[in-house]
């Protein structure tokens, strides 16, 4: 998908779980959390968000593919990096933001590879443990 392309999912199809799980890749995990960020304060967005992830990760037979860490640190990092730029659309988010949807690396520049493999890092949000670079 490149940065032109907008998802084809929204809230309610996540909310209500009716999405292709073969089409929601990385970037259409964060583009829905964009969304939700977009409609909801951070708190009521990482709250609907995270039980809408768990609810879809149990309906397709997968919740072992739910960790909480990364859905709350990307929640958290999207917000923030959205609140740099507050009349940014999504094209814009996703052209500026490519570490968040392309590279893979933004965990590893704030959490320690054992500690998101972790059982507790999985279950509960875990404060990262490495300093950003």
């Amino acid at each position: 998908m490149n940065a032109a392309t907008k998802p084809a999912f929204t809230v309610d199809a996540f909310e209500n779980g009716v999405i292709d799980p073969d089409a929601f890749d990385h970037v259409a995990h964060v583009y829905v959390a964009w969304l939700y960020l977009e409609r909801f304060t951070l708190l009521e967005a990482i709250a609907k968000f995270d039980a809408a992830l768990r609810r879809l990760t149990v309906s397709l037979d997968i919740p072992g593919k739910y960790h909480a860490t990364i859905t709350w640190f990307f929640m958290l990092l999207i917000a923030e990096r959205r609140n740099a730029v507050p009349d940014s659309d999504w094209f814009r988010f996703r052209r500026d933001n490519d570490d968040l949807v392309s590279d893979g690396k933004v965990l590893q520049r704030y959490y320690d590879s054992e500690t998101l493999a972790s059982d507790r890092a999985r279950q509960s949000f875990v404060l990262p443990d490495k300093l950003s670079a």
